[in-house]
């Protein structure tokens, strides 16, 4: 049963950019952290960044530092993750989440709670 709705993903051209959206219902949307994760094959998942509902903190994986920000708008309940500066290692399905708060496990998949399907991002050098 599909609860978050990913949208977004495609193929671009390494240095290009792409803008993920994950649309969650409200009752899950009211859990307060809202996450990114990915996986490319053979690997495990890995988390991207994550964002409080309602205190502007987020966290961010180092290897996106500078090149991806995440963002939410409560009234659309929809989390956004802006790409840019893609590479080719960026290649993966990218998944949103919700957990009931961020913390030190911010970045473990363990953490949360829902999960959407995923969009495939493709990145081509």
């Amino acid at each position: 049963q599909v609860q978050l709705v990913e949208s977004g993903g495609g193929s671009v051209e390494a240095g290009g950019s792409l803008r993920l959206s994950c649309v969650a219902p409200e009752y899950i949307y009211s859990d307060n952290c809202m996450g990114w994760f990915r996986q490319a094959p053979g690997k495990e998942r890995e988390g991207i960044a994550a964002i409080y509902k309602y205190i502007a903190t987020t966290y961010y994986a180092d290897f996106v530092k500078g090149r991806f920000t995440i963002s939410r708008d409560s009234a659309k309940n929809t989390v956004y993750l802006q790409m840019n500066s893609l590479k080719p290692e960026d290649t993966a399905m990218y998944y949103c989440a919700a957990a009931r708060f961020c913390g030190d496990s911010w970045d473990s998949p363990g953490h949360y709670n829902y999960w959407g399907q995923g969009t495939q991002v493709t990145v081509s050098s």
